[in-house]
């Protein structure tokens, strides 16, 4: 079966994420995973991942409520979050710190870091 031009497919899928600061966020993930970025329009940002049908978007949300973690009643839960695979989890960490991730001290397993991207959204980076 001849592989069909990834532009040319029309099965494309992704993943939204919700940000005050549309610029900010894009870039982080740009910079974290070495997406580029695909489309820019007024209020979002779309990134490329380089392979596959798969993109990230960034969309302006002017009324976005950071959320909270670890969960806490009452307040505003993650409503997904992405995980990444990493060969070093310690020197991904320290990229994403670098680049803007925030480290919370609640870490619910060993090979596995929760970290908040600088709209709050967590993220994970693992090691299988």
């Amino acid at each position: 079966m001849p592989e069909t031009d990834r532009w040319a497919r029309s099965d494309w899928w992704g993943v939204v994420l919700d940000a005050p600061d549309v610029e900010v966020l894009a870039t982080f993930y740009a910079e974290l995973r070495g997406w580029s970025i695909w489309r820019r329009e007024p209020g979002n940002i779309v990134l490329d991942l380089g392979e596959g049908v798969a993109y990230l978007m960034v969309q302006h949300n002017p009324d976005y409520v950071r959320p909270v973690w670890p969960a806490e009643g009452g307040r505003q839960q993650m409503m997904l979050h992405l995980d990444f695979e990493v060969t070093d989890l310690e020197s991904a960490v320290a990229h994403a710190v670098r680049l803007g991730a925030e480290l919370p001290d609640h870490q619910p397993q060993k090979n596995v870091r929760v970290l908040l991207d600088p709209a709050g959204h967590p993220f994970c980076l693992y090691t299988s």
